[in-house]
């Protein structure tokens, strides 16, 4: 069963306004699946193909003159040099939609982008399925279950493994990537840092740490994780501390572009197992802020994405930010809400004044109201993930 991507319509959108779309996102994501359904008519090049990619190489006037109405490049990577052709026939003629491009190297792409498409390409970002996405396969939805799973198009699609499809996935994407953006001397140690790495999720990154524990050094760990990042592994969420006199934490915190890849790293294959393991409360907020992150990306909308914390222990999990609104997100894996889950809202208000909006509490339990002003939700069971400010 193809699922029609959320996202499709902003897709549609930018390619009535722009000649070029730029499509980036992790392998497997669905990046290639999404533009076949949303331009069935357009001719496909997949620059991962030997023999296409030799050719746009050797010869990229003619492998573009063979597609005069435009086309989908897909892992447009693997020869950004073609990107200033496209530029020279964008120029001559602009007519919106002409050339639809996927990537899954990040760095490479949006830096060719940003210095030859500019203000050619809109560019969006695919990650694997979004929760709304996944009721397609399922009506309901256990959160742990949904973390062991993970949000892989191709594991729901046919029903694979989780196990064994992370174990391949790691060895032919991630460690292959990795390779391919910087030499790896000792391949045990990058195994090794990235299942440190999960067991860390959602807290504030520490080089020092991980590179005793792993024995590498703190550049090496930097290196490693902005590689993860640019294969979009991992991502950030970086410290809100705009206006805010008191000293705050300027680090960021480490979370997974999808959380079924940290329960196969660390080992926990069941919905039970991850309900008593003392991650549990990582986990879930991982997947929380990381359906927050699709539902902006796929509406279109810059993250602006944001958590709080300040030197006297006042923290909150997640700060979305509207123009001048902030809303504060404190995020709880209890099913049970106790008033001790809005202090750190509380407290946020306070810091911020008028700009912060009323606030929320996402936790795993069955019913909705609110307290004290505050929203208090489960949005795996009600109202979906339109956290906005």
């Amino acid at each position: 069963m193809k699922v029609q991507r959320v996202i499709q319509t902003e897709l549609l959108d930018c390619a009535l306004e722009y000649p070029v779309v730029t499509v980036l996102g992790p392998r497997q994501s669905g990046k290639t699946t999404l533009v076949q359904m949303a331009f069935p008519e357009k001719a496909y090049r997949l620059l991962e193909d030997p023999d296409v990619r030799r050719i746009a190489t050797e010869d990229p006037r003619s492998f573009l003159s063979e597609c005069p109405d435009g086309a989908i490049i897909d892992e447009v990577q693997r020869v950004p040099s073609l990107l200033s052709y496209i530029q020279g026939i964008v120029d001559a003629d602009d007519t919106p939609g002409k050339f639809i491009l996927t990537g899954s190297h990040q760095p490479e792409l949006h830096q060719a982008v940003s210095q030859t498409l500019a203000g050619r390409t809109a560019v969006l970002s695919l990650l694997p399925f979004s929760f709304r996405e996944l009721l397609h396969y399922r009506k309901r939805w256990d959160v742990f279950h949904l973390c062991c799973s993970g949000s892989f198009p191709r594991l729901h699609a046919r029903k694979l493994k989780p196990q064994r499809f992370y174990a391949g996935y790691l060895q032919t994407y991630v460690e292959r990537d990795v390779r391919s953006l910087v030499n790896i001397k000792d391949l045990g140690r990058f195994q090794a840092f990235i299942r440190l790495l999960a067991g860390r999720v959602g807290q504030i990154v520490n080089y020092s740490a991980l590179s005793n524990d792993v024995g590498v050094s703190s550049t090496t760990i930097k290196t490693w994780i902005d590689v993860l990042k640019a294969s979009f592994v991992v991502f950030e969420l970086q410290p809100y501390f705009e206006n805010i006199r008191k000293r705050v934490m300027k680090s960021p915190k480490i979370y997974f572009t999808d959380v079924g890849m940290v329960c196969y790293l660390l080992g926990i294959h069941s919905a039970d197992q991850l309900s008593r393991d003392p991650l549990r409360g990582g986990l879930y907020e991982n997947i929380i802020i990381l359906e927050v992150l699709k539902n902006r990306l796929n509406n279109g909308q810059c993250p602006n994405l944001f958590f709080y914390r300040d030197s006297h222990g006042n923290e909150v999990d997640l700060i979305i930010r509207d123009g001048r609104k902030l809303q504060p997100v404190e995020i709880k894996s209890a099913e049970t809400f106790t008033p001790d889950f809005i202090k750190g809202i509380r407290n946020f208000r306070d810091t911020t004044g008028d700009k912060c909006g009323s606030g929320v509490v996402v936790y795993n339990g069955k019913e909705e109201y609110h307290f004290k002003g505050i929203h208090i939700l489960n949005p795996l069971r009600h109202g979906g993930f339109d956290l906005h400010a």
